[in-house]
């Protein structure tokens, strides 16, 4: 069964049995949220939140990121707000066969956990984080496309599961209790695709951490579930996703049947974690492509001594996902331009870059940018894959530019290395944190000496 083989695995996993470079894309993924999740510390749609839910607030014992270990809450609210933080300029990590950001959920939870029973070590702390973001993942994958296709967010579909998995395990949960709170994760099933471009698609990853979270000290104090959670016929992986005949047959192959072991076991078996991929850009990841060849361009054009100004027209060829996920011609704000290929590469050719300050809601509306942005045209090429594109920008003289990617920068191909993650980080840190984001980025890089994992909370 599924269910009790994910809890089975999640349960015996150590840190002793994790290699090196999974204990390193533990690190940084750990790194890049916590970066993401301070950036978005002082965003409206994180403030609404806290100061809505403020009078429900309890014991103070988990951190809100962004106020140097200064603020703090109960866990079950900081996880849902930092997670909230985490998601909201859409600069988090990606698993590029999924497209789910899995660190966001799942750290969200462990960390506000973590603090709440103290005294939980960053190795431990990392074999958690680890245990949670394979559980998300392989449950992602048994389900993808078709899940993702019919309108689920499958970052907080996944989420919450994962969340479970990963505080159930510094909760010292055993199988049992470890498969009650994935039945208790998965029954709390979260995240609609239609709240794209609003504050809610942030509040997703933010209460899927909160549900996976209630999920496993309900179930440490006996609360029960269903066994076959994930697996029955009216349980999680059939109901999120009906369309898929072979629905059981695709989570063994993920989970791993008894015949087929797929969750990594003494090396046999595939890491996810080691497919995840960290954002360059803030918004949605078929857009980044676009936005490296728009970056190019901006250079090639400029070095020409020609004006930006000067452009006559724009043209992206791109993989139909784009259209279907970013076409938003006109965005009205910042959330809103995320999802438009066409903000997205104005900025790129204006600017040179795409940062959280290209998505302020005066850019979005700033009339030399959407100049730029109604001369772009997209056009769907069926050949190209969604890592591709192509960009044709032909000037007032007839000069024409073109730029090809193969593989964004951001990809697995075209990694962002740990300088990079650091530029990121403190971009997104010091506006927050002033001179203090050094001393944060530095406890995040060493959460693995960690002896308490409350002690770097302090410096975010």
């Amino acid at each position: 069964m599924a269910t009790l083989r994910l809890a089975r695995w999640a349960t015996a996993l150590e840190y002793s049995d994790l290699p090196k470079d999974v204990v390193r894309a533990a690190v940084r993924s750990f790194y890049n949220w916590a970066g993401c999740t301070i950036g978005g510390s002082n965003h409206p749609a994180t403030l609404i939140a806290r100061q809505s839910l403020a009078p429900f607030f309890g014991a103070s014992t988990s951190t809100l990121l962004g106020h140097k270990g200064e603020v703090k809450i109960d866990a079950q609210h900081a996880a849902l707000i930092n997670g909230i933080a985490s998601h909201v300029h859409d600069y988090d990590d990606t698993h590029l066969d999924t497209i789910i950001h899995p660190t966001g959920p799942v750290a969200s939870a462990l960390l506000a956990a973590a603090e709440w029973r103290t005294g939980v070590s960053g190795q431990d702390f990392i074999a958690a984080l680890v245990a949670g973001i394979e559980a998300e993942c392989k449950v992602g994958l048994a389900v993808w496309p078709d899940h993702y296709d019919v309108g689920w967010h499958i970052t907080s579909s996944t989420g919450s599961i994962g969340a479970a998995v990963a505080v159930s395990k510094i909760l010292g949960l055993n199988m049992s209790e470890t498969a009650h709170a994935i039945g208790l994760a998965a029954t709390q099933v979260i995240g609609l695709r239609e709240m794209f471009g609003s504050h809610t698609k942030s509040f997703h990853p933010g209460r899927a951490a909160q549900c996976g979270l209630l999920a496993a000290v309900m179930a440490k104090g006996g609360y029960t579930s269903s066994e076959k959670a994930l697996e029955a016929k009216r349980g999680w992986a059939s109901v999120v996703c009906p369309s898929k005949a072979d629905i059981l047959q695709s989570l063994d192959k993920w989970i791993g049947s008894e015949g087929e072991l797929s969750l990594v076991k003494n090396g046999v078996g595939r890491w996810e974690i080691l497919r995840n991929s960290f954002k360059p850009f803030p918004c949605g990841i078929v857009i980044h492509p676009i936005i490296d060849a728009c970056a190019q361009l901006h250079s090639d054009i400029m070095n020409k001594n020609v004006g930006i100004h000067n452009i006559k027209s724009i043209t992206a060829k791109v993989h139909p996902l784009v259209l279907e996920l970013t076409g938003k011609k006109t965005p009205k704000d910042g959330l809103e331009a995320k999802f438009s290929v066409y903000h997205s590469g104005a900025c790129g050719l204006l600017f040179g870059k795409a940062t959280p300050a290209e998505y302020d809601d005066k850019v979005v509306l700033d009339p030399e940018v959407i100049a730029i942005r109604d001369r772009i045209t997209a056009e769907i090429n069926t050949a190209l894959t969604p890592d591709q594109t192509i960009v044709i920008v032909e000037l007032q003289d007839g000069q024409v530019f073109t730029k090809t990617i193969e593989h964004a920068v951001g990809s697995l191909e075209v990694p962002l290395d740990d300088p990079m993650l650091k530029t990121k980080f403190l971009d997104q840190c010091i506006p927050v944190l002033g001179d203090g984001a050094a001393a944060a980025s530095k406890a995040c890089w060493d959460i693995e000496a960690a002896e308490d994992i409350c002690n770097i909370t302090q410096y975010m």
